[in-house]
């Protein structure tokens, strides 16, 4: 029974830090990729950031690059989201996913749809 439950999002001025939580339950952390999404302007959600927690190795969107930043905490089983520098263009819903941890890996994320489960996202609103 696979859960993800996302928080920590909310209004933020432009500039400003946030940091978002994906609190996992019911898989094997080692064997798992948690990445964040967010709608953007298509159809399809866009992956931001990715960990694969067997071996740590991450990515992130060239948009994101130097202001987030994943961690994973095993004792929690939750994996974070550190956004620094918002923008306005970073207003989205952030949605957490799992799968496989092939799913992410060094440089990449498979797209969303490759995953296996996801939360029903935290909203994240950088505005004046």
């Amino acid at each position: 029974q696979v859960q993800l439950v996302e928080s920590g999002g909310g209004l933020v001025q432009p500039g400003g830090s946030l940091r978002l939580s994906c609190a996992a339950s019911g898989i094997t952390f080692d064997y798992t990729a948690i990445g964040w999404f967010r709608q953007g302007p298509g159809r399809e959600r866009e992956p931001v950031s990715c960990i694969s927690l067997g071996d740590g190795s991450t990515y992130y969107s060239d948009s994101v690059k130097g202001r987030f930043a994943i961690s994973g905490d095993y004792a929690q089983t939750t994996v974070y989201l550190q956004m620094n520098s918002l923008k306005p263009g970073d207003t989205d819903v952030y949605t957490c996913a799992t799968g496989g941890a092939h799913l992410c890996g060094l440089g990449y994320s498979r797209p969303f749809v490759e995953y296996d489960y996801w939360g029903h996202g935290t909203r994240v609103n950088v505005s004046s």
